[in-house]
């Protein structure tokens, strides 16, 4: 490392302390088990654990399944779990009461959402949806509608195209527009209020996945008029590995719309065990099968963390640390690492990616140093900042690691290239 580099290191270093120094989020880093020594940056894959979930889960299982039995769907009161955990995540983002339920998992509720969708506007033929999207999103996007009646047409945005000039394009054809409001491989964030003014004036409807924004910024969706959106509470609402995920339908599509994986708890009256369903008329109606009740355990520890937190103060820090991040590692002007993501802090969610040839290798050396990030195919770094366990200085931390594995050439190292089965 040159000595320009390090003093402009130093510099930022000063810039890290007095953040942290001002940072009005400190103290809700003593709301996670963070393991002595890690920079953990991988919040946006899963998020860390808080310091009360192996408590509540340990609970579940030893007082409320172990003692309390089959008579804990009442007294302990999971059969109401998935809508009491729905009204706590919806200011969060920015929901009615009501209107969100945690169920089931993003892939399976992004089906229910885009059926809904398409039995409101069953005269249209077209779902817009981005080409770089979440692969699941556009496998299940396709299964929607390839069991929908008439099989609508799934048209793709191209790499760098205005969905809003797409949508107008599009007109009264266009159903639907269905995408990621912020990129899981770049971090790019969409202008989640103008896409869906943009659909409601041909007439579609928008429906929105937030699994890489829900807990990382302030979101509106009965502000923003969304219809659908869903959404999974392992990442930054830090509900555990593989919790349950959730789903929103607008107050004024609920009683109207079909959806389309009718199961038991669903049903108007599910003891009644009637042969044919009766759909319940509330967001109930969005459930399909028996709640994952230790897992929404774990869900419920997750949305404690966000007790009393401003989500405006948590969107800005998640810049800050964001550009503490970006601003060291350009600084070393490394060969082959270029920028993946948007360079303005507004215009990304609260990750930083980095493009690298040989990028899972030196993943797996920050790794051993105890800076956690990941990779996504074929060559990007990815970096997400959890603004309320991470602090300024570790930004910087990670920025001299990843430098430091570059300039080393770590991929040099068998050790490092061998791909494991996650990455």
């Amino acid at each position: 490392m040159n000595a320009e580099t390090e003093l402009a290191l130093a510099r930022l270093e000063e810039e890290a302390e007095q953040a942290d120094r001002d940072d009005p989020l400190t103290a809700a880093r003593q709301r996670f088990t963070i393991p002595e020594g890690v920079v953990y940056l991988d919040g946006n894959s899963l998020g860390a654990l808080p310091r009360g979930a192996a408590e509540t889960i340990e609970r579940c299982v030893r007082r409320e399944w172990g003692e309390g039995l089959v008579g804990s769907w009442n007294e302990a009161g999971w059969y109401e779990l998935p809508l009491r955990l729905g009204d706590r995540l919806a200011p969060i983002v920015g929901a009615e009461p009501g209107h969100l339920v945690v169920c089931d998992t993003t892939t399976l509720n992004l089906y229910k959402a885009l059926g809904a969708a398409l039995s409101l506007r069953r005269e249209r033929r077209v779902v817009l949806v981005d080409g770089g999207d979440f692969p699941t999103n556009l496998y299940i996007t396709r299964s929607a509608l390839a069991a929908a009646p008439g099989a609508p047409e799934c048209v793709e945005l191209e790499p760098g195209e205005d969905p809003l000039a797409r949508i107008a394009a599009l007109g009264d054809r266009l159903a639907a527009v269905a995408m990621s409001h912020v990129s899981y491989r770049t971090g790019a964030m969409r202008d989640l209020a103008a896409v869906t003014a943009a659909a409601h004036r041909q007439g579609a409807l928008a429906v929105w996945d937030l699994c890489h924004s829900a807990g990382a910024m302030p979101l509106e969706l009965a502000r923003s008029g969304v219809d659908f959106a869903v959404g999974c509470t392992y990442k930054y609402l830090n509900g555990g590995p593989g919790a349950p995920a959730w789903i929103y339908v607008a107050p004024c599509h609920l009683a109207e719309c079909e959806q389309p994986l009718a199961g038991w708890m669903g049903h108007a009256s599910p003891f009644d065990f009637e042969p044919r369903h009766r759909r319940h008329p509330g967001i109930r109606a969005f459930l399909c099968g028996t709640p994952h009740i230790v897992s929404m355990r774990g869900v419920e520890a997750g949305l404690a963390t966000f007790d009393g937190i401003d989500l405006a103060a948590v969107r800005e820090k998640s810049m800050r640390l964001g550009e503490l991040f970006r601003r060291a590692v350009e600084a070393a002007r490394l060969p082959r690492v270029e920028l993946a993501c948007p360079a303005d802090p507004a215009a990304r969610g609260s990750q930083v990616c980095f493009r690298h040839p040989r990028g899972y290798a030196v993943v797996q050396a920050l790794i051993e140093q105890r800076v956690i990030g990941d990779f996504r195919a074929p060559d990007v770094m990815r970096f997400g900042f959890a603004p309320l366990y991470l602090r300024h200085v570790e930004a910087l931390r990670a920025a001299r690691s990843l430098i430091g594995c570059v300039e080393a050439e770590v991929w040099r190292q068998e050790r490092f290239a061998r791909r494991a089965d996650v990455t």
